[in-house]
C-alpha cells in the first residue's frame, strides 16, 4: 500500500471542488426530473405487451406517425398516456393504409 501525504488545505480544496461539481450536476438534472416522475414511460416490449402487437407492428405505427416516442441511449420510450390514447381511439389493428383509424 502506498501512502501519499498532502496538505490539509489541498485536501479541503479538492473536497470543495467535488462538492461544487456535485451541486452543478444536481442543478443540471433537476429540470429533467419532473419529466420522469410525472409521466410513466414504457419501452418497446412493454408497449407491445400492453397493445398485444408485434415489434414490427409497433415500428409501422411509428413510421406512420401514429405512435410518438423519445429516444434515449438508442432505446425508444413511449408515454403511457399516448399508448392509452391510441387504444382509446380505436383498436390498433384497425389502422388502414392512409394512417387513419377505422372505428
Amino acid at each position: 500500500m502506498e501512502v501519499i501525504a498532502i496538505q490539509k488545505s489541498a485536501l479541503d480544496g479538492m473536497k470543495n471542488e467535488l462538492r461544487e461539481l456535485l451541486e452543478m450536476t444536481e442543478a443540471a438534472t433537476r429540470k429533467y426530473t419532473p419529466i420522469f416522475t410525472e409521466e410513466k414511460w414504457l419501452d418497446n416490449q412493454e408497449v407491445c405487451l400492453l397493445m398485444n402487437i408485434t415489434k414490427r407492428t409497433l415500428q409501422t405505427y411509428k413510421d406512420k406517425g401514429l405512435m410518438h416516442y423519445s429516444k434515449l441511449n438508442r432505446k425508444n420510450y413511449y408515454k403511457l398516456t399516448d399508448v392509452q390514447a391510441l387504444l382509446t381511439v380505436g383498436q390498433p389493428n384497425n389502422i388502414v393504409e392512409n394512417g387513419f383509424i377505422n372505428e
